[in-house]
């Protein structure tokens, strides 16, 4: 594909979903989930065709809602002049703005190329269904053994971690969650002491992985540590430039689209993290359904899934992504793609 016709039209505006609860990890707690929807608009009957795409400013990495926005609408005058999604991966740096942009950008071609669905345009195998994990926010020992005791038929859970507490935690969930698969994500929460502390006993608890246990820029000592558990990175790796910076310290990488900079980029770090031996896993920001669309065709094949945005939320968009207990279906061509 060589890109959309020029004289797009844009629309930009933020979004407010509440979550089911409070979520809470290392860096705190939220009760709504702040989304930015980009729409592109190319000439057509009817109004024209529109494409969409969904993304989550973080504050981890200095994003906001408004700024997010500010970044799209200043491309405005690009896409007046014939800016394409292979443009945008260098008219804007990785983030959210060019992963809402760069999906709106797949969406739209999809729509424009007479029925078939971005897998085809990207090459990509038909997609199938997708187990995900099912993430247990950060809380007290009692509080997450109940969660997991509720959740107990899922195959997989993911539990946020940065506490004393975390071993006890983890031995909680292990007793009332007992067949479950588990990870569990510091979100840079633990200290190299904690690490080498907690490691070997999630080990023996029979976690699966460990995501992201020292912060970003400061996990070097991860290449010269034991590692009984495989770790992840999600917050030392965004896209493919990145995995230059993590070698020998991590066994995964977490591939997000909203670090990744949207799936062009996504489906390339993949690629590259595969051919250098890493697992992948995908996962997501707090988001619905038009946020995850994009991220099953990167989930393929993968060893873990983590893209239950929309079961964390109060309610989804209403051709939201369908969920059967943990599987997620891929997305119909009314949501996404």
């Amino acid at each position: 594909m060589t890109g959309v016709a020029p004289s797009l039209r844009l629309r930009v505006r933020q979004e407010t979903w509440p979550i089911r609860g409070t979520f809470t990890i290392s860096r705190g707690s939220k009760s709504e989930a702040s989304v930015v929807v980009v729409e592109l608009i190319a000439p057509g009957a009817g109004g024209g065709i529109m494409g969409r795409g969904e993304c989550v400013p973080y504050a981890r990495y200095g994003e906001t809602v408004e700024g997010v926005i500010e970044t799209v609408q200043a491309l405005a005058p690009q896409l007046d002049n014939g800016l394409d999604r292979h443009g945008l991966q260098s008219a804007l740096p990785p983030g959210a703005a060019r992963n809402a942009l760069d999906c709106a950008f797949w969406d739209l071609e999809a729509k424009q190329s007479s029925g078939h669905r971005v897998w085809q345009l990207a090459g990509l195998s038909p997609p199938k269904p997708l187990v995900s994990a099912y993430t247990l926010s950060l809380d007290s020992v009692l509080a997450m053994g109940r969660a997991a005791a509720g959740n107990a038929h899922r195959p997989l859970l993911k539990l946020k971690l940065a506490g004393p507490d975390d071993l006890a935690r983890v031995e909680a969930v292990r007793a009332n969650a007992p067949e479950s698969r588990l990870i569990v994500d510091a979100n840079e929460g633990w200290s190299t002491a904690d690490y080498a502390e907690l490691a070997p006993r999630l080990a023996v608890l029979g976690v699966d992985l460990i995501e992201q246990p020292l912060p970003a820029g400061q996990d070097a000592a991860l290449a010269r540590m034991q590692r009984p558990v495989p770790v992840c990175a999600d917050e030392s790796c965004h896209d493919t430039a990145s995995l230059a910076e993590i070698v020998g310290r991590y066994d995964a990488v977490n591939i997000k689209l909203d670090k990744a900079g949207g799936l062009t980029e996504a489906l390339k770090l993949k690629d590259a993290a595969l051919a250098q031996g890493y697992d992948i896993m995908v996962g997501c920001m707090m988001a619905t359904s038009l946020a995850m669309a994009p991220a099953t065709l990167v989930a393929q094949d993968v060893q873990v899934v983590d893209l239950d945005g929309p079961l964390l939320l109060e309610r989804d968009r209403d051709d939201g992504l369908r969920f059967e207990g943990s599987t997620v279906h891929p997305p119909d061509a009314a949501l996404w793609g």
